[in-house]
């Protein structure tokens, strides 16, 4: 999903730079196979940011099942591709399109979609 969406330029240079990177030394794993502390989708994510001065809780879904106003964001909207693959306690430094922001995972939680 990462490659598609460099691909069709939903990204900074910056932000493809840093993705790309990253990719080249990714390892692909299951879903099922990730720690449950692990950014991906179904999961909430607690964020500090640091530059901004706030925390914010959001909840990654995929792309068609988001809503905001139920805190419901897609995996590739900016704070999540920012985050994705990394776990609570990592402190990440992201060129997003309204300038560079320090951000922290302060926890991940499983997700359960209503059925």
């Amino acid at each position: 999903m990462i490659k598609d969406h460099v691909r069709r330029k939903k990204v900074t240079k910056q932000e493809e730079e840093l993705l790309l990177a990253e990719l080249k030394g990714a390892k692909q794993v299951l879903r099922r196979d990730l720690p449950d502390n692990v950014v991906t989708v179904n999961r909430k994510v607690t964020i500090k940011d640091h530059t901004l001065g706030k925390e914010e809780e959001y909840i990654f879904v995929s792309t068609n099942k988001k809503n905001t106003k139920k805190r419901k964001f897609s995996i590739l909207c900016d704070v999540a591709v920012a985050t994705i693959g990394r776990k609570a306690g990592d402190v990440i430094n992201w060129p997003f399109k309204t300038g560079e922001r320090k951000i922290e995972i302060l926890k991940v939680e499983m997700f359960q979609p209503p059925k």
